[in-house]
C-alpha cells in the first residue's frame, strides 16, 4: 500500500512560464547516507526546487518521488521531513502501479539484484547505485533482461561529474598530456572504529558475510573512470588487507571485521598506461582532497581531486637535482597552475540524475548503462581474485 503523508503537496514546475510533465520515481534504499542525501535531497528534491528540467520545449521534467522503505517509521519519518507526499513498505504494490515510470536502487548490494530483476518485469526504466549486483553473471543478466525488455537503464557513475574529473577530462580531450604515461590515484580516510568515535561508515561494510569491503566498494568506480579518461582496464594485480580486524557496530557492540578495508592495485590499461590505485578506510589524509588522481604525459601532468585540478606543463617543469645533503629550495607545490572551473560546479549525482531522465523521457544519449555496471562488478571480483591466487588477472569485456 503506498500512504501519502498528510499536508505534504507537491510544487510547481517552472511558474507559469513552463508546462509541467510528470515523471513519477519510486526510490528504494533512500533511508541510507548516500540514498538520502545525495539522491533524494542534493539530486531528485534539488531538480524540483530548480523547477523541475527544462526540456526546451517549453515543458518542464517534474520529478515526483514515491518513498520505499523496509521500515514504515523510517520512511514516514523521511517523507514527513521533505514533505513528499507518497511513500511505502511495500515495494511489489508500487511497481504495479501504472504511473510509476522509474525505479531507482539505492540498498545494500545484496538486495539490489532481485529488485531490480522485478522492476524491469514490471516495464520500469531502472537507475541504480553501484555495485549492481554480487558476481558478473547476475549482473549480465540484469543488462540483457532491461534490452529485452525494452526499458531505458542506468547505473550511478558519479566520479565523472565531478568538477575536479570535469577538468582532468578537458585537459585530456583538449591533447593537454600528448602521450599520457602513468595514473596514480589515492583515495580514503581513516574511518574510526567506533569504540571512542561513531564510525563514519556502517557495519556492514566490514563483514564478508555482508558483501562488504573496500574492493567491491570502490573498483566500480574506478573502472569507468579509467574506461571514460584513458582507456580500459586490460589486466589488474591487487593486494587486499584488512588493517583494523575489530570494530564496533551501530549498537556500541565489538565484531570481527572480516572484509578488507584497503586494496592496493596496479592496473594496465589499453595502450600501455599503467594506473596506481591505493583505496583504503584506514589511511590519514595528506592531501588536499579525500581523492587525488595525478596524471603524467609526455606534454604535461595534472593533480585532480573532487573540486580542483592543477597542472603543469612541459615547458615551465623545473628542473630538480637529487641532492639529500641539502634542503629543498623550491616550493613544488607553487610550480603548478589552478585549472578554471569554467561551470564545471554542479552537484555531481544531480548533473547524472538529469542526463538519465532526459535520456528516458527523449531518449538522448547514454551510456551509463547495467553493461557498464556488469564491467564494474568484473573488475571488483578479478581484483579480489588477483589477491587471493597472487598473480596478474586480465580483464576482458563482460560476457565476450
Amino acid at each position: 500500500m503506498t500512504h501519502r503523508t498528510a499536508g505534504a503537496a507537491g510544487g510547481k514546475a517552472g511558474g507559469a512560464a513552463r508546462t509541467a510533465r510528470t515523471i513519477r520515481i519510486a526510490m528504494n534504499g533512500v533511508t541510507g547516507r548516500m540514498g538520502h542525501h545525495q539522491h533524494l535531497v542534493r539530486s531528485v528534491l534539488a531538480l524540483r526546487e530548480q523547477g523541475g528540467i527544462d526540456l526546451g520545449d517549453g515543458t518542464a521534467l517534474w520529478p515526483e518521488p514515491v518513498l520505499v522503505g523496509r521500515s514504515e517509521g523510517r520512511i514516514r519519518a523521511l517523507a514527513e521531513r521533505y514533505g513528499v507526499p507518497e511513500w511505502s513498505t511495500d515495494l511489489d504494490a508500487v511497481l504495479a502501479d501504472p504511473s510509476v515510470d522509474v525505479y531507482f536502487d539505492a540498498q545494500i548490494t545484496a538486495a539490489r539484484e532481485a529488485a531490480l530483476r522485478k522492476a524491469i518485469a514490471a516495464g520500469k526504466h531502472v537507475y541504480c547505485e553501484k555495485p549492481t549486483s554480487l558476481d558478473v553473471g547476475g549482473a549480465l543478466d540484469l543488462y540483457q533482461r532491461a534490452r529485452r525488455a525494452g526499458v531505458k537503464h542506468g547505473v550511478v557513475q558519479d566520479k565523472l561529474f565531478l568538477p575536479g574529473l570535469r577538468k582532468l577530462k578537458r585537459l585530456v580531450d583538449g591533447g593537454f598530456f600528448g602521450r599520457v604515461l602513468s595514473v596514480r590515484g589515492e583515495f580514503g580516510y581513516w574511518v574510526f572504529e567506533g569504540d571512542w568515535q561513531p564510525a563514519q561508515r556502517p557495519s556492514w561494510n566490514y563483514r564478508e558475510a555482508d558483501d562488504g569491503g573496500i574492493t567491491a566498494d570502490m573498483f566500480p568506480h574506478w573502472e569507468y573512470v579509467l574506461r571514460e579518461l584513458f582507456g580500459p582496464v586490460r589486466s589488474v594485480q591487487a593486494h587486499l588487507a584488512t588493517h583494523i580486524p575489530r570494530r564496533w557496530d551501530e549498537r556500541g557492540e565489538p565484531y570481527e571485521a572480516t572484509a578488507d578495508d584497503a586494496v592496493y592495485a596496479i592496473l594496465e590499461l589499453e595502450g600501455g598506461v599503467v594506473a596506481q590505485l591505493n583505496s583504503s578506510w584506514a589511511v590519514r589524509v595528506h592531501r588536499d582532497e579525500l581523492l587525488e588522481f595525478q596524471v603524467d604525459g609526455t606534454e604535461g601532468s595534472a593533480v585532480a581531486g573532487l573540486r580542483s585540478c592543477r597542472v603543469q606543463h612541459r615547458s615551465v617543469t623545473p628542473r630538480p637535482v637529487w641532492n639529500p645533503d641539502q634542503p629543498a629550495t623550491g616550493d613544488f607545490r607553487a610550480q603548478w597552475q589552478e585549472v578554471p572551473d569554467n561551470g564545471d560546479d554542479a552537484n555531481a549525482f544531480k548533473a547524472q540524475w538529469e542526463l538519465f531522465l532526459r535520456h528516458v523521457v527523449l531518449d538522448e544519449p547514454w551510456r551509463f548503462d547495467l553493461l557498464a555496471g556488469a564491467r564494474g562488478v568484473e573488475l571488483g571480483l578479478l581484483a579480489r581474485m588477483s589477491a587471493a591466487d597472487g598473480r596478474r588477472m586480465d580483464v576482458g569485456e563482460p560476457g565476450r
